[in-house]
């Protein structure tokens, strides 16, 4: 039963963004093309209200559902990770014409070619998984 707030919490987050369009190809297309701010905005929005709520969670020193004080530990400094991160992420994002959360919205739409970017996803993840102990972090 509690898993089911979660459940609602997502399935609310999922209209609004299919009713926002952030999980339409050609939005996603304006956007890498700089045709539209429309993406951009909700981008910014988005940003907005996790600085806002990370500060309210640190202030008041908030708990989680089990009653365990949240801990938000600082990441370490660190340049070249988030540049080949970030370039990796844009050009699958800008590739497949999504970033990972809208693949289960799609998906939930009936757009079912959109699992193979799941699958694709799935697979970079793990091979992510058996390099990182390789790999600059």
């Amino acid at each position: 039963m509690k898993l089911f707030k979660f459940l609602i919490v997502g399935f609310i987050f999922g209209i609004v963004l299919t009713k926002a369009e952030a999980v339409s190809w050609y939005r996603i297309y304006e956007m890498f093309m700089f045709q539209s701010f429309h993406m951009y905005g909700i981008i910014m929005v988005a940003i907005a209200t996790g600085l806002i709520c990370i500060q309210i969670i640190k202030r008041k020193r908030l708990n989680d559902f089990s009653g365990t004080p949240i801990m938000i530990v600082d990441k370490e400094r660190g340049f070249t990770r988030y540049i080949v991160g970030g370039i990796f992420f844009g050009l699958g994002w800008g590739l497949v014409g999504c970033c990972p959360g809208p693949i289960f919205i799609l998906l939930g739409t009936g757009i079912y070619a959109v699992g193979i970017v799941l699958l694709g996803a799935l697979l970079g993840t793990y091979i992510y998984g058996l390099l990182k102990d390789i790999l600059p972090h």
